[in-house]
């Protein structure tokens, strides 16, 4: 494993709620909160959390409206996020590939 740096690893993206809510949203292309939430098995201010750091990054990004008159959120990927998912995977690849 030598030259294999850690500190390569994504650490918007590393984490068990982040990287779920990217594998999904890269096949899905978006998704709407509850989705999300029945999906990854977790709170409604866990996922929030989780939701804004990716946000933050620029790899979701967040869109509120109305089904009639019920709030609606959805989580899109964005281009970085994509990008950067393949990044992290990639990395990730060679931390496990046998040398």
């Amino acid at each position: 494993m030598s030259g294999f740096d850690v500190n390569r690893l994504d650490d918007a993206i590393h984490g068990r709620l982040r990287l779920g809510i990217m594998a999904y949203l890269m096949d899905a292309e978006a998704a709407d909160f509850n989705e999300l939430k029945a999906l990854l098995d977790a709170t409604q201010g866990n996922l929030s959390v989780h939701l804004r750091k990716l946000e933050e990054a620029g790899y979701v990004e967040i869109v509120k409206s109305f089904q009639g008159r019920k709030p609606l959120t959805r989580a899109h990927i964005t281009a970085a996020g994509r990008t950067a998912f393949a990044a992290y995977l990639e990395t990730l690849s060679k931390l496990v590939e046998k040398r």
